[in-house]
């Protein structure tokens, strides 16, 4: 857990790609992706169905390391809106007791817009926290401070002639893009016109170690 300053608060990145804030116990991820191996085997398309266990299992084990009181969800959650009704009894019980045990909010975002309460927790569009507007996607013209998800972000440099893919954070002095936490997301390049435009210029990916946060400038 790295601590740095965003806007004025500080933040804690964590290696397993969350934030953690520390004033008000809270941890913020991005980009679950609930049901996404079920939502692609409705089409045919078979995959291991044991993403949303693994993800379920590695916030549990960050609520738990982090004594949270407070788990913020950044939109994507669930890989579409009705994932919550295809989940399996085990994944089921271990949601509804995060969900019990912490103040947990839904953010939704563009894949779970319609998402209605079926496993606890709140459910809102976006929320502004002490100064900190949390939302699903970075709006390019927002002047407030802003953390989001919905990129996905993945740092890839060539470290002694081999390509090496990390995923990280993209921040500017007002904007912060949080990584994908799901256990079946993939990453876009953090230098993606997509992710500049978002951010603007400036920016760093921020890569975060046990010990230390590694920045890399991005270039516009």
């Amino acid at each position: 857990m790295v601590p740095f300053s965003f806007a004025g608060h500080e933040l804690c990145a964590l290696p397993e790609g969350a934030l953690y804030w520390p004033a008000r116990r809270a941890l913020i991820v991005a980009d679950l992706h609930f049901e996404k191996a079920s939502w692609f085997a409705k089409g045919g398309q078979m995959l291991p169905p044991y993403d949303t266990l693994d993800t379920l299992a590695a916030v549990a084990a960050l609520v738990e390391r982090t004594a949270a009181r407070e788990l913020w969800c950044l939109g994507d959650s669930f890989h579409d809106s009705a994932g919550c009704e295809r989940l399996q009894p085990d994944a089921r019980a271990a949601l509804t007791t995060l969900t019990g045990a912490v103040r947990w909010v839904w953010i939704t975002g563009n894949h779970d817009a319609a998402l209605t309460d079926h496993c606890g927790g709140e459910i809102v569009e976006e929320a502004e926290v002490d100064g900190l507007l949390l939302r699903h996607e970075a709006e390019p013209g927002e002047p407030r401070p802003e953390l989001s998800g919905h990129f996905h972000p993945k740092l890839r440099v060539k470290l002694r002639g081999r390509p090496v893919s990390r995923r990280c954070f993209v921040a500017t002095s007002t904007k912060l893009i949080l990584p994908a936490f799901g256990a079946l997301t993939g990453g876009l390049d953090a230098a993606h016109p997509e992710i500049v435009r978002a951010v603007g210029r400036g920016a760093e990916a921020l890569v975060p170690l046990s010990d230390r946060l590694l920045r890399f400038p991005i270039a516009a």
